[in-house]
């Protein structure tokens, strides 16, 4: 919990809205308590599906999330209405003590909300995420979370087959084309960081 305290002291420092929890229970029943009746995105999140999240704000909000897509919506709908909503809401492929968040997509839908257009952003992470500097962060992302993700999604990958490293390929089949790293909290929108005392998502 002492490196979470850091986290969370940097990033207020920079203008975040930082929450703390031990449990992924806590953090739920805390977001399923703050949104409601809102129009809300997520990105694609090992982290919210491992945390239950869906099903509890689905109950009470209009939620869009292609890991959760409707028959009358085709995955580019759901994500263009995501990246359109008033709340977003998505993880992060690593964090540093310093707040430096970084952020690796393929299609870039989740890369882009989290830039620029919902009114209030919200970051689930678990403290696996966490890391020294920037340095390592960008080392996790690239070689820790990427690999396991593209397994995952079954690439067609060399990182994919081990899950081991990122071996900068030039497969059709690579997932790390968009990079966004927030050195300092963007203007424009409210960021919440909701910091998790567990290992969640990759």
């Amino acid at each position: 919990m002492e490196q979470i305290k850091i986290l969370a002291e940097a990033l207020i420092k920079q203008g975040y809205i930082v929450e703390c929890f031990e449990t992924k229970e806590e953090a739920v029943e805390f977001l399923d308590g703050e949104l409601d009746k809102k129009i809300i995105g997520i990105g694609g999140s090992q982290t919210v599906e491992q945390m239950g999240l869906f099903p509890a704000l689905a109950s009470h909000n209009t939620v869009y999330w292609h890991d959760k897509k409707p028959d009358n919506m085709t995955i580019m709908e759901i994500r263009r209405a995501a990246s359109r909503a008033a709340v977003y809401i998505s993880s992060v492929n690593a964090i540093s003590e310093f707040g430096d968040i970084v952020n690796i997509d393929g299609t870039g839908n989740r890369v882009a909300a989290i830039s620029f257009g919902p009114d209030d952003i919200y970051f689930v992470v678990g403290k696996n995420k966490i890391t020294k500097d920037y340095e390592s962060a960008m080392y996790r992302a690239r070689n820790v979370a990427a690999p396991l993700n593209a397994k995952r999604l079954n690439r067609k990958t060399p990182c994919a087959i081990n899950a081991d490293k990122c071996y900068d390929c030039k497969s059709s089949d690579r997932i790390c084309r968009n990079f966004v790293v927030f050195r300092n909290m963007p203007s424009g929108a409210r960021y919440h960081v909701i910091l998790i005392n567990e290992n969640l998502g990759f």
